[in-house]
């Protein structure tokens, strides 16, 4: 899929806290938009993994063409085969 801007955030809800309104603005412009999120936010100290994902359908709003959970281990990152291959 081609993609003219492509947000990555550490935790789903990071992208929606740190810059929807520049992928809601270019999405009006006519601009396609994705989001990538690298965990699930799971040793979150502001709410859990559940939180989060609840936070991050706020994608819908902003009309992203699509998302992806890269599912790397929240606070303890190795580069493992699994990470490697979904690259």
């Amino acid at each position: 899929m081609k993609l003219d801007i492509l947000a990555f955030g550490v935790h789903p809800d990071d992208v929606e806290l740190s810059c929807a309104g520049v992928l809601l603005t270019e999405k009006n412009n006519g601009k396609k938009t994705g989001i990538i999120d690298l965990t699930r936010g799971e040793l979150g100290t502001r709410g859990t993994a559940e939180t989060r994902r609840s936070e991050a359908a706020a994608a819908e709003i902003l009309g992203v063409a699509t998302r992806e959970n890269l599912e790397m281990a929240d606070g303890f990152y190795k580069m493992t085969k699994h990470i490697r291959e979904r690259s």
